[in-house]
């Protein structure tokens, strides 16, 4: 009986472990700059060294983001993913978000259309999609 217990308790420490070492997305590598259009990517971010970081303006420039780990970095907000579910080309991640006066979790899901292309989705309002392309920096 006890060592049935113990097994029973090795085994779920084992599968939470497994689980959480699983890789961010098996399929879509969404690390990168992405910007509404690659002509925008010199007016949008600056590269330092190895980090890319937004330009003064960035806001004005167009719209964009950059995906480094678990962190999803936009102009004026830093997210940190807790969870991603993939089904098929789609990729949903759930975010905890800072800016300067709020924290707040959001749904972040793309739709993979190639290595350079995704398309941003919100499945609550499926009539509204924005499109990035992948930045070469």
């Amino acid at each position: 009986m006890v060592t049935m217990t113990r097994f029973s308790a090795l085994s779920l420490f084992v599968s939470l472990c497994c689980t959480s070492l699983a890789p961010l997305a098996e399929g879509a590598d969404l690390t990168g700059v992405w910007a509404s259009d690659t002509a925008v990517c010199s007016k949008a971010f600056v590269k330092s060294g190895n980090r890319v970081s937004f330009a003064k303006g960035a806001e004005l420039a167009g719209g964009g983001f950059i995906i480094e780990g678990r962190e999803i970095r936009g102009p004026t907000a830093v997210c940190r993913i807790k969870m991603t579910r993939e089904e098929g080309a789609m990729t949903h991640m759930i975010a905890a978000c800072a800016t300067d006066i709020m924290l707040s979790d959001i749904q972040f899901s793309v739709r993979v259309i190639d290595v350079n292309r995704i398309v941003r989705i919100f499945p609550n309002m499926p009539e509204i999609e924005l499109s990035y392309s992948r930045c070469s920096m």
